[in-house]
């Protein structure tokens, strides 16, 4: 499998962010890519993330720090109906997990997602996130904690 590899959406790749689809089955656990990206502006230390395999972009991340609850979350995650099922999820959540893992004083990475995305939740559990027993507007939220940091010597 080639590398998936994170970059910023940025003025040569938001219009392939934005095509990006999901089956229809799938529709309704993730906002559209337009809305996430423009979301994005609005929101603390924000990385909206095109998901490329080579040079094609196959999927969408966005994460950002929670001034409400000063917790990094994955907002969104997502991966076109063209490309699904071929591990493209897992290796995008990987490096969005070590980007966060690698901020100073982070001490874990939550998210939500609709109880009814089976998909989701065995992709999540499967990463190490953990039920936290909270529903947030609908949606079952998961974290993802992080050892204490070693100090940099």
């Amino acid at each position: 499998m080639t590398a998936v590899t994170l970059r910023p959406v940025a003025r040569d790749n938001w219009e392939a962010v934005i095509a990006l689809r999901l089956p229809p089955e799938q529709r309704g656990f993730v906002a559209p890519n337009l809305y996430s990206v423009a979301e994005a502006q609005f929101l603390t230390d924000a990385e909206a993330l095109a998901i490329r395999v080579g040079p094609v972009v196959v999927g969408f991340a966005l994460y950002a720090f929670d001034e409400d609850d000063r917790q990094y979350w994955l907002y969104r995650l997502m991966i076109d109906e063209a490309h699904q099922r071929r591990g493209y999820a897992r290796a995008a959540l990987r490096e969005v997990v070590a980007r966060v893992r690698a901020k100073p004083g982070v001490t874990q990475l939550a998210l939500g997602y609709k109880p009814e995305n089976s998909a989701a939740e065995a992709l999540y559990l499967g990463e190490g996130f953990e039920r936290s027993g909270e529903v947030i507007g609908g949606e079952v939220i998961a974290r993802l904690h992080f050892p204490p940091q070693e100090p940099s010597a």
